[in-house]
């Protein structure tokens, strides 16, 4: 309680009000002393001694006593001063020091002092935010320590380079790739590329990303190039990665291919298996004489080789595709012939401008993909087709009522050989990448906000045949 009652005399506003109260008070005594008593009384008792004649009964005026009541105030008035301004006079000189440290990047300046009033606070506020940059400071190190590590041991060659075409970043990778290990730094960016294949060097100087094969030590590489400039305290700078591309690769291919050969020993048990089984019966039935039944078993025979004909075939289609013949394709036709093939409602109005693309091969996607929306397992009417023109693309739109797609499906329903039913080839949506791809267009999956799942298939605009 007694540091509570007492904290307000410890403000520094308390403090210079007393003090300016003080000379107040010393000024208005000093011009009493002066002008009232005691020195008037002390001249005339000095001037009886000396047997002077006797003085009048103020010998100073107001003005008089107000100059020296002044002139006596002043060194007053200084040391008051001093005493009031010279801890704010250390205290700006230790800012002044702890402000040219940090502008240094030096946090570790702090002020030692013991006070409780404002100066006091200030003084801790100034301490706990040194502590608290320094530890920043610390993390901040930590972090550029760690990322540091990532990035020099990534595989990926990594290099920055400033406005004047000068490395001024680059990882161990860029190094072994361009230099020999040797470091980049302060290195012409282009006098570096002379060094590795041509088309490589022709990839970095187009300032596009790109994905190219390269000629490495007898081996064929393949390489993503992927290039970004932004601004780095102000400065204009350049970064560009490459990246290996080749095992990653292979390692898809192989994966690509274990998954066909899945696919095609799956197919081929599922009809071989039979066919064999209907042989073997049907070489009984004619050993037995029992010939009324041989039509039916090579009736089924003959429609599981049928079957297994149209599953090669459909694969055959897929590795052969031909590239797209585009023409100008009129919307009113080309929609009446789709309704021949298939179910649909449409949405909206057809665009004004005719599309640009192959007719039957659009067609055939459209097909399949409304195709796929009836075995959904939502409600018929439900399955609709809508054409929408964004920017400058061309957005062809199949949406259903089923019970849409889950996030794993929708990361791996466009892959080839990629599918969710019993007797799928997983051809459907990968035919429909392809002949999109082959368009300059490409087929995005996405599940409706209430419901279903829609199929985009985003061709750019129609364009002068």
């Amino acid at each position: 309680m007694t540091g509570l009652g007492l904290g307000w005399l410890n403000s520094l506003r308390v403090r210079l009000t007393l003090l300016l109260g003080a000379a107040a008070v010393s000024g208005a005594l000093i011009y009493v002393g002066i002008t009232q008593w005691p020195l008037p009384q002390l001249l005339q008792a000095f001037n009886q001694e000396l047997g002077l004649h006797e003085p009048a009964a103020h010998p100073l005026g107001a003005w008089s006593g107000l100059l020296l009541t002044l002139l006596l105030l002043l060194p007053l008035a200084l040391w008051l001063a001093h005493v009031v301004m010279a801890p704010l006079s250390r205290l700006l000189r230790a800012l002044e020091g702890a402000v040219a440290s940090y502008r240094d990047g030096d946090f570790s300046f702090s002020i030692v002092a013991d006070r409780g009033d404002e100066l006091g606070r200030l003084i801790r506020m100034h301490n706990a935010l040194g502590q608290t940059l320094r530890e920043q400071r610390q993390h901040l190190a930590q972090r550029e320590l760690l990322l540091d590590t990532v990035v020099q041991n990534t595989p990926v060659a990594l290099v920055l380079t400033d406005a004047g075409g000068h490395v001024a970043y680059a990882n161990i990778a860029a190094r072994h790739l361009f230099n020999d290990g040797r470091s980049l730094h302060g290195l012409e960016f282009s006098s570096l590329l002379t060094r590795v294949p041509e088309a490589l060097r022709l990839a970095a100087e187009s300032g596009e990303d790109t994905l190219l094969n390269v000629e490495m030590d007898g081996n064929e590489e393949t390489f993503h190039l992927s290039q970004r400039g932004f601004r780095l305290q102000g400065r204009p700078h350049r970064l560009q990665l490459f990246r290996r591309m080749t095992r990653e690769l292979s390692r898809q291919e192989v994966a690509a291919w274990k998954r066909v050969i899945r696919v095609l020993s799956h197919e081929l048990n599922n009809s071989l298996a039979p066919i064999s089984s209907l042989a073997h019966s049907g070489a009984e039935l004619a050993r037995r004489g029992d010939t009324a039944r041989l039509p039916g078993v090579f009736a089924t025979i003959g429609e599981r080789a049928r079957h297994l004909h149209d599953f090669i075939a459909g694969y055959a289609s897929f590795a052969k595709l031909p590239a797209p013949r585009c023409a100008n394709v009129a919307w009113e036709p080309f929609l009446e012939g789709l309704a021949l093939h298939c179910r649909f409602e449409l949405r909206g109005e057809p665009p004004k401008q005719p599309g640009w693309f192959d007719p039957v091969q659009i067609e055939q996607v459209l097909i399949n993909l409304i195709k796929n929306a009836h075995e959904a397992g939502g409600p018929e009417d439900g399955v609709t087709l809508a054409l929408v023109t964004v920017a400058r693309e061309l957005r062809i739109e199949v949406a259903d009522r089923g019970p849409g797609m889950s996030e794993a499906v929708l990361a791996q329903a466009l892959l080839p050989f990629y599918s969710t039913k019993r007797s799928g080839t997983g051809l459907g949506l990968a035919l429909a990448r392809e002949i999109a791809e082959a368009h300059g267009g490409r087929v995005t999956l996405a599940n409706r906000e209430s419901g279903g799942l829609r199929v985009s298939l985003v061709l750019p605009l129609a364009h002068a045949a």
